[in-house]
């Protein structure tokens, strides 16, 4: 018997097979898969902006930021077996919801997450698989661990597996 692990917005959370991982409501936010290849752990942020820099708060959520989920959600990887060495991964999401004609490089938050996401990643020596960014259309996305596959599912474009 299998579960669905549901991460909300600005949240992460890690699952083994045979449950799968999923979130949804990804617009400009990205949905960033971490797995261990030889071990079916997975691991899912729901990441909205690229840098905490940007946060206000006292008390910050790390999940909300690509600089600080990805260590935050490879720490949880590593509590529950996964190994560092192995970790691929795929993200999807990163969408330009709104058009702007200020040409305002705030607005771009989407390229700017995904551009973030992949800077971390590099640092870190994490390859990305594949992914299915950018583009005008929210997605649901749900990994399963056991496959590798990233069930990506698109407003008005259908579902594709990558």
């Amino acid at each position: 018997m299998s579960n669905v692990i549901k991460v909300a917005m600005a949240d992460l959370n890690v699952v083994t097979a045979p449950d799968t991982i999923r979130t949804s409501g990804l617009g400009s936010c990205v949905g960033l898969v971490l797995y261990d290849d030889l071990r079916a752990i997975a691991g899912m942020a729901h990441i909205m902006l690229p840098s905490s820099s940007l946060s206000k708060q006292e008390k910050m959520n790390e999940a909300k930021y690509a600089d600080t989920a990805i260590p935050a959600l490879l720490t949880r990887l590593e509590k529950v077996g996964a190994r560092s060495n192995s970790l691929k991964a795929k993200l999807a999401g990163g969408a330009q919801m709104f058009s702007f004609s200020t040409g305002n490089d705030l607005m771009r938050i989407g390229p700017r997450n995904v551009e973030a996401i992949k800077l971390k990643l590099g640092e870190l020596g994490i390859p990305i698989v594949s992914e299915d960014v950018g583009g005008k259309n929210g997605r649901t996305i749900e990994f399963d661990p056991a496959s590798k596959k990233l069930h990506i599912r698109t407003v008005n474009k259908g579902s594709v597996d990558i």
